[in-house]
């Protein structure tokens, strides 16, 4: 077989063989020069492998590949190809050979698209649309990020010798992104990206239905209309996601998930409560494998320099209070009196045993009991970060649920 460089013979050689095993024949694809690129004989047939055809008689049909022209040509050593059927049939191989060949290209896109979306780069979300359609990329459902780190399988042979470091990498980023989308059954790794340093990022779907397997709630809301909805949910699935990787690469993951935001630019602010919920979480609980903001207590407040998302985790945390402003006026009494519960009770004109009561159920509610040190830490944060976030004109009132959205 004569082969000749470029993107035309590495395509013609993949018409060649496809066409030769269709046509049970004896294939050639020639460029505009008359010059043999690729040659083909069908396997199992030994009879046409030993066959030498006389190109000059041999059914030709005219195929275009990259800008340049060329044919395809078919023998036999038996019976005569039909010209309609071999038309058909190299015009089909072509289309998916070319198909194919794009692959690379379009995954190249797509991961810069993906890219872009997160570091915040859009500045006209139609046009985002329109581009990430054309890509097969399906972003006008709610999405929030999962960052995966599998840096000790990403990165395992980076320093083996005699090996391609970046072709080594790139191959287990697609292996890891493959066992993604069979994990989520998803029809494309369309929305994975890997971001370097051993990471992959996962455009999620998370409404309700999309998160369904892992959801307590069957009456959530389809679509999600504040940032800690479905949360729940996207904890399990990253959970089982996290054992799916470990089980198929023998490899430790670490899972960060970033909450719903609304819109495209909303991706960028979910990346980013990823990125920080994986590198605080791993630094300060390494025994564990999936984070979130919420679950990572005072040094979610301590680690994220962003205000807005310190005020939103207040809210959070203190949600579940808002009902219930006697529980409120407690806990800053309860602080002001240095956790104190004689002093606090007499303060605030209680029995003792009524002041317990309103401690347990802070606890109920919120998940954090203001008597254990570090829940005390969070409570008194939120709270701060309450008076301090209000406007004037509210004093000290916790902020409206809507700020969170």
């Amino acid at each position: 077989m004569v082969t000749r460089g470029g993107r035309f013979s590495h395509v013609a050689e993949a018409v060649a063989h496809r066409t030769a095993e269709l046509l049970a024949a004896t294939v050639a694809v020639i460029d505009e020069d008359d010059v043999i690129v690729a040659r083909a004989a069908p396997a199992g047939h030994p009879e046409q492998a030993a066959f030498t055809p006389t190109w000059n008689s041999a059914l030709r049909v005219p195929i275009r590949l990259h800008g340049r022209s060329g044919h395809v040509l078919a023998a036999t050593h038996e019976e005569q190809i039909s010209p309609r059927l071999a038309r058909a049939v190299v015009d089909y191989v072509v289309n998916q050979s070319t198909f194919v060949a794009q692959l690379p290209a379009q995954d190249a896109l797509r991961g810069k698209v993906v890219r872009d979306l997160l570091a915040g780069r859009v500045e006209d979300e139609a046009s985002i649309l329109r581009e990430s359609q054309v890509l097969g990329m399906d972003l006008s459902r709610p999405r929030a990020v999962f960052l995966i780190n599998m840096a000790d399988y990403i990165l395992a042979s980076s320093s083996a010798p005699d090996r391609d470091d970046d072709t080594a990498i790139c191959h287990h980023a697609r292996d890891v992104i493959g066992h993604i989308v069979r994990f989520f059954h998803l029809p494309s790794a369309t929305i994975c990206a890997y971001l370097g340093d051993g990471e992959v990022a996962v455009l999620k779907a998370s409404s309700s239905r999309d998160l369904a397997p892992w959801s307590s709630e069957p009456d959530a809301l389809e679509t999600p209309v504040a940032s800690w909805a479905n949360l729940a949910a996207q904890k399990r699935a990253g959970q089982a996601l996290r054992a799916w990787l470990e089980r198929q690469t023998g490899s430790p993951a670490a899972i960060g998930i970033g909450r719903y935001h609304a819109g495209i630019a909303g991706l960028a602010r979910s990346y980013q409560d990823a990125r920080a919920a994986l590198r605080l979480g791993r630094r300060l609980r390494p025994e564990a494998d999936v984070y979130c903001l919420d679950d990572l207590g005072a040094a979610a407040f301590v680690g994220i320099s962003d205000e807005r998302t310190k005020q939103e985790l207040a809210v959070r945390l203190l949600g579940p209070l808002d009902q219930e402003p006697d529980l409120i006026m407690t806990l800053r009494v309860f602080f002001e009196e240095n956790c104190h519960p004689s002093s606090t009770a007499d303060r605030l004109a209680i029995h003792r045993n009524t002041l317990a009561y309103r401690l347990e159920k802070i606890a109920s509610l919120t998940g954090l009991d203001p008597r254990r040190f570090d829940d005390a830490i969070q409570i008194r944060l939120a709270l701060l970060l309450q008076v301090c976030g209000a406007e004037p004109s509210e004093g000290t009132a916790a902020l409206p649920v809507e700020a969170a959205i």
